[in-house]
Protein backbone atom coordinates (compact mmCIF):
# COMPACT_ATOMS: atom_id res chain seq x y z
CA UNK A 1 0.00 0.00 0.00
CA UNK A 2 1.21 3.74 -0.89
CA UNK A 3 0.67 5.94 2.13
CA UNK A 4 -0.10 9.28 0.49
CA UNK A 5 0.01 12.72 1.97
CA UNK A 6 -1.82 15.69 0.55
CA UNK A 7 -0.87 19.57 0.95
CA UNK A 8 -2.65 22.36 -0.46
CA UNK A 9 -4.36 25.48 0.80
CA UNK A 10 -6.99 24.62 -1.47
CA UNK A 11 -9.73 22.03 0.13
CA UNK A 12 -11.34 21.07 -3.40
CA UNK A 13 -7.70 20.37 -4.84
CA UNK A 14 -6.91 17.94 -1.86
CA UNK A 15 -10.66 16.62 -2.44
CA UNK A 16 -10.14 15.72 -6.15
CA UNK A 17 -6.65 14.34 -5.16
CA UNK A 18 -8.25 11.84 -2.84
CA UNK A 19 -10.72 10.63 -4.94
CA UNK A 20 -8.44 10.20 -7.52
CA UNK A 21 -5.64 7.89 -5.22
CA UNK A 22 -8.13 6.52 -3.14
CA UNK A 23 -10.14 5.22 -6.13
CA UNK A 24 -7.03 3.10 -5.97
CA UNK A 25 -6.23 -0.11 -4.78
CA UNK A 26 -2.93 0.37 -3.59
CA UNK A 27 -3.00 4.21 -2.21
CA UNK A 28 -3.86 5.53 1.00
CA UNK A 29 -4.44 8.83 1.90
CA UNK A 30 -2.91 9.21 5.24
CA UNK A 31 -3.54 13.53 5.71
CA UNK A 32 -4.13 16.03 4.67
CA UNK A 33 -2.35 19.73 4.90
CA UNK A 34 -3.63 23.46 3.96
CA UNK A 35 -0.47 25.08 4.30
CA UNK A 36 3.75 24.45 4.79
CA UNK A 37 4.00 23.94 8.14
CA UNK A 38 1.19 21.65 9.08
CA UNK A 39 2.52 19.51 5.68
CA UNK A 40 5.87 19.57 7.41
CA UNK A 41 3.97 18.37 11.16
CA UNK A 42 1.73 15.41 9.28
CA UNK A 43 4.96 14.50 7.44
CA UNK A 44 6.71 13.68 10.62
CA UNK A 45 3.75 12.20 12.22
CA UNK A 46 2.59 10.17 9.68
CA UNK A 47 5.78 8.99 7.73
CA UNK A 48 4.09 8.61 3.99
CA UNK A 49 5.73 6.99 0.98
CA UNK A 50 4.87 10.17 -1.22
CA UNK A 51 3.98 13.80 -0.49
CA UNK A 52 1.71 15.48 -2.97
CA UNK A 53 3.23 19.09 -2.08
CA UNK A 54 2.00 22.60 -3.45
CA UNK A 55 4.19 25.03 -4.21
CA UNK A 56 2.15 28.35 -3.53
CA UNK A 57 0.69 28.22 0.11
CA UNK A 58 0.38 30.61 2.75
CA UNK A 59 3.16 30.75 5.30
CA UNK A 60 5.79 28.40 4.78
CA UNK A 61 5.51 27.40 1.23
CA UNK A 62 5.60 24.44 -1.13
CA UNK A 63 9.25 24.60 -1.11
CA UNK A 64 10.59 25.57 2.05
CA UNK A 65 7.87 22.74 2.72
CA UNK A 66 9.86 19.99 0.78
CA UNK A 67 13.38 21.09 2.47
CA UNK A 68 12.03 20.52 5.81
CA UNK A 69 10.70 17.06 4.56
CA UNK A 70 13.59 16.14 3.23
CA UNK A 71 15.86 16.58 5.71
CA UNK A 72 16.09 13.34 6.74
CA UNK A 73 17.18 11.45 4.67
CA UNK A 74 16.13 8.03 6.85
CA UNK A 75 13.13 8.71 6.95
CA UNK A 76 12.57 7.33 3.12
CA UNK A 77 9.60 10.36 2.12
CA UNK A 78 9.53 11.12 -2.09
CA UNK A 79 7.91 14.56 -2.46
CA UNK A 80 6.24 15.62 -5.64
CA UNK A 81 5.49 19.35 -6.25
CA UNK A 82 2.28 20.38 -7.43
CA UNK A 83 1.91 23.80 -8.80
CA UNK A 84 -0.49 25.39 -11.74
CA UNK A 85 2.21 27.65 -13.30
CA UNK A 86 4.99 25.94 -15.43
CA UNK A 87 7.81 28.39 -14.60
CA UNK A 88 11.61 27.25 -14.86
CA UNK A 89 12.86 28.85 -11.27
CA UNK A 90 9.71 27.20 -9.71
CA UNK A 91 10.77 23.97 -11.36
CA UNK A 92 14.66 23.83 -10.38
CA UNK A 93 13.74 25.21 -6.84
CA UNK A 94 11.70 21.80 -6.40
CA UNK A 95 14.61 19.71 -8.15
CA UNK A 96 17.51 21.31 -5.74
CA UNK A 97 15.06 20.96 -2.86
CA UNK A 98 15.26 17.97 -3.10
CA UNK A 99 11.80 16.48 -4.71
CA UNK A 100 11.62 13.76 -7.26
CA UNK A 101 9.35 15.16 -9.38
CA UNK A 102 6.92 18.43 -10.55
CA UNK A 103 3.49 17.55 -11.93
CA UNK A 104 1.02 20.90 -13.09
CA UNK A 105 -2.52 20.36 -11.23
CA UNK A 106 -3.93 20.27 -14.83
CA UNK A 107 -2.02 16.60 -15.56
CA UNK A 108 -4.18 14.17 -16.81
CA UNK A 109 -5.41 11.49 -13.83
CA UNK A 110 -3.28 8.55 -15.07
CA UNK A 111 -0.26 10.81 -14.86
CA UNK A 112 -0.44 11.53 -11.30
CA UNK A 113 -1.47 7.38 -10.48
CA UNK A 114 1.96 7.02 -12.47
CA UNK A 115 4.27 10.09 -10.78
CA UNK A 116 2.98 8.70 -7.31
CA UNK A 117 3.65 5.26 -8.31
CA UNK A 118 7.26 5.69 -10.06
CA UNK A 119 8.07 7.99 -6.71
CA UNK A 120 7.44 4.99 -4.48
CA UNK A 121 9.84 3.14 -6.52
CA UNK A 122 12.88 5.62 -5.49
CA UNK A 123 13.01 7.24 -9.93
CA UNK A 124 13.15 10.41 -10.79
CA UNK A 125 10.12 11.77 -12.55
CA UNK A 126 11.29 14.37 -15.43
CA UNK A 127 12.74 13.40 -18.19
CA UNK A 128 16.66 13.62 -18.33
CA UNK A 129 16.76 15.99 -21.14
CA UNK A 130 14.19 18.40 -19.20
CA UNK A 131 16.60 18.14 -15.98
CA UNK A 132 19.68 19.20 -17.51
CA UNK A 133 18.03 22.47 -19.23
CA UNK A 134 16.92 23.51 -16.62
CA UNK A 135 19.64 23.00 -14.34
CA UNK A 136 21.89 24.32 -16.78
CA UNK A 137 19.60 27.43 -17.58
CA UNK A 138 20.25 28.18 -14.22
CA UNK A 139 23.80 27.20 -13.33
CA UNK A 140 24.99 29.04 -16.35
CA UNK A 141 23.59 32.23 -14.05
CA UNK A 142 26.25 31.96 -11.77
CA UNK A 143 29.75 30.37 -11.06
CA UNK A 144 30.83 27.17 -10.24
CA UNK A 145 31.25 27.07 -6.65
CA UNK A 146 34.97 26.05 -5.27
CA UNK A 147 33.55 22.64 -2.99
CA UNK A 148 35.86 19.90 -1.26
CA UNK A 149 32.32 18.18 -1.06
CA UNK A 150 33.88 15.93 -3.81
CA UNK A 151 36.88 14.74 -2.33
CA UNK A 152 35.20 12.19 -0.28
CA UNK A 153 35.11 9.75 -3.84
CA UNK A 154 37.06 7.80 -5.23
CA UNK A 155 38.24 8.38 -8.90
CA UNK A 156 35.75 6.22 -10.38
CA UNK A 157 33.00 7.51 -8.32
CA UNK A 158 33.61 10.84 -9.47
CA UNK A 159 33.24 9.14 -12.86
CA UNK A 160 30.23 7.80 -12.40
CA UNK A 161 29.07 11.62 -10.80
CA UNK A 162 30.14 12.90 -13.99
CA UNK A 163 27.63 10.95 -16.66
CA UNK A 164 24.90 10.94 -13.64
CA UNK A 165 25.25 14.97 -14.37
CA UNK A 166 25.26 14.06 -18.35
CA UNK A 167 21.49 12.93 -17.37
CA UNK A 168 23.07 9.22 -18.55
CA UNK A 169 21.04 6.02 -17.65
CA UNK A 170 22.45 2.88 -15.89
CA UNK A 171 23.19 1.18 -18.97
CA UNK A 172 24.45 4.21 -20.78
CA UNK A 173 27.05 4.78 -17.97
CA UNK A 174 28.26 1.36 -18.18
CA UNK A 175 28.75 1.51 -21.71
CA UNK A 176 30.40 4.90 -21.45
CA UNK A 177 32.65 3.46 -18.73
CA UNK A 178 33.11 -0.12 -19.85
CA UNK A 179 31.20 -1.40 -16.54
CA UNK A 180 28.84 -4.00 -16.32
CA UNK A 181 25.66 -2.28 -15.25
CA UNK A 182 25.27 -3.99 -11.96
CA UNK A 183 28.90 -2.72 -11.36
CA UNK A 184 27.49 0.69 -12.13
CA UNK A 185 24.40 0.77 -9.79
CA UNK A 186 26.26 0.26 -7.02
CA UNK A 187 28.63 2.65 -7.65
CA UNK A 188 25.80 5.12 -8.02
CA UNK A 189 24.47 3.95 -4.44
CA UNK A 190 27.72 5.06 -3.04
CA UNK A 191 27.67 8.35 -4.74
CA UNK A 192 24.05 9.16 -3.70
CA UNK A 193 25.35 7.71 0.16
CA UNK A 194 28.95 9.75 0.66
CA UNK A 195 26.93 13.16 -0.67
CA UNK A 196 23.70 12.70 1.26
CA UNK A 197 21.99 13.40 -2.08
CA UNK A 198 18.30 12.45 -2.12
CA UNK A 199 18.74 10.99 -5.90
CA UNK A 200 19.98 11.17 -8.93
CA UNK A 201 18.06 14.73 -9.74
CA UNK A 202 19.97 16.51 -6.97
CA UNK A 203 23.41 14.70 -8.28
CA UNK A 204 22.73 16.76 -11.91
CA UNK A 205 22.63 19.97 -10.04
CA UNK A 206 25.47 19.13 -7.90
CA UNK A 207 27.85 18.36 -10.65
CA UNK A 208 27.10 21.50 -12.47
CA UNK A 209 27.02 23.84 -9.36
CA UNK A 210 30.46 22.51 -8.38
CA UNK A 211 31.70 22.88 -11.94
CA UNK A 212 32.02 19.13 -12.41
CA UNK A 213 30.48 19.52 -15.61
CA UNK A 214 29.63 22.89 -17.20
CA UNK A 215 26.93 24.42 -19.31
CA UNK A 216 27.19 23.21 -22.78
CA UNK A 217 29.24 19.83 -22.26
CA UNK A 218 27.36 16.85 -24.32
CA UNK A 219 29.91 14.23 -24.84
CA UNK A 220 27.56 11.89 -27.31
CA UNK A 221 26.98 8.53 -25.33
CA UNK A 222 28.99 5.36 -26.94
Amino acid sequence: MIRVLLADDQELVRLGLRMILEAQEDVEVVAEAGDGEQAVREALLHRPDVVLLDIRMPGMDGIAAARRILADSRLAIRVIMLTTFDRDEYLYAALNAGACGFLLKSTPRAHLLHAVRTAVHGEALLDPVLTRRIVEEHAARRPAEVSDRLDVLTGRELDVLRQLAYGRSNAEIAAALNLAETTVKTHVAAVLRKLDLRGRVQAVILGYETGLVRPGDNPAPR
